[in-house]
């Protein structure tokens, strides 16, 4: 019995010290910094700025405005939806695109998080 409360006791002791200090979770780190990496190239911040403007734009649309090749343009858009940066509405053939405003909101609010922090 005290052999048991020994070892609850020490095991007590391991997560207070260990709820203490943080941990970084290497992977939560790579996914965050593939988000930060979605948004932080020109012709992805394009896009944006254009579906800021336009809301609602097929692939076509948009590679035509920004005169770049069509693959080109899928490739990127693919990285925006991935990152959930874009969202997609199918309309027959089309795939209608539109900004997914409340991830841009999170995605700013964690930018303004880090640099407030980094102020101090």
């Amino acid at each position: 019995m005290e052999q048991n409360n020994l070892s609850s006791n020490i095991i007590s002791l391991n997560e207070s010290s260990s709820s203490s200090v943080s941990k970084i979770n290497y992977l939560d780190v790579k996914k965050a910094a593939a988000i930060l990496r979605a948004i932080n190239h020109k012709l992805r911040q394009s896009i944006i700025k254009l579906l800021e403007e336009k809301e609602n734009l097929t692939v076509t649309e948009i590679y035509v405005k920004l005169r770049v090749e069509q693959s080109v343009a899928s490739q990127h858009l693919a990285i925006l939806r991935r990152a959930e940066f874009v969202q997609t509405n199918r309309d027959g053939k089309n795939i209608h695109y539109t900004l997914n405003h409340a991830r841009l909101e999170e995605v700013n609010q964690f930018v303004k998080q880090l640099l407030k922090d980094e102020d101090n």
